[in-house]
């Protein structure tokens, strides 16, 4: 069997044959909600859908949603099969925001953890204190935890 494309799949991530995706539209919706679950990943909130949407994109709704977001404020809408799928979160969902390189999680809102500033000042320096906060903020931010960018320097 020829591999599957994606442009012609259900699931984007997936990789779905058309000719297994497409036998009922109930199969094909629930294969796009369970896409966006096993798979979570966003492109950065918004209250408004982008112009140009892509096949498998999706984007938290911010709290002032408007046009095709209207109404669904903090749920994740999903771009498939040119339109849009709203899946409420639920408790402790985790997603990667491709945008910011970083994990967020679901509680009852969206929480990102923010990157600390590296320490700078004080009247004592310890400079190996300061090079471990470092390492750990690096870490951090290596597990996608804390934002690559913050307000401390790029580690």
């Amino acid at each position: 069997m020829p591999p599957a494309s994606p442009k012609a799949c259900a699931a984007p991530s997936t990789a779905t044959p058309p000719g297994q995706a497409q036998k009922e539209v109930s199969v094909n919706a629930a294969l796009a909600r369970a896409d966006i679950l096993l798979h979570p990943a966003i492109e950065g909130e918004s209250a408004a859908p982008p112009a140009s949407p892509r096949d498998g994109e999706c984007w938290p709704v911010a709290a002032d949603g408007t046009g095709a977001f209207a109404g669904h404020a903090g749920e994740l809408a999903s771009f498939t099969l040119g339109q849009w799928h709203f899946t409420p979160p639920f408790p402790g969902l985790r997603v990667h925001d491709r945008a910011a390189g970083q994990a967020i999680v679901f509680l009852d809102s969206w929480q990102r953890v923010p990157q600390p500033a590296l320490p700078a000042g004080g009247a004592v320096v310890d400079a190996e204190a300061r090079a471990a906060i470092a390492e750990l903020v690096r870490a951090l931010c290596n597990t996608a935890i804390f934002p690559a960018q913050g307000p401390g320097t790029n580690p």
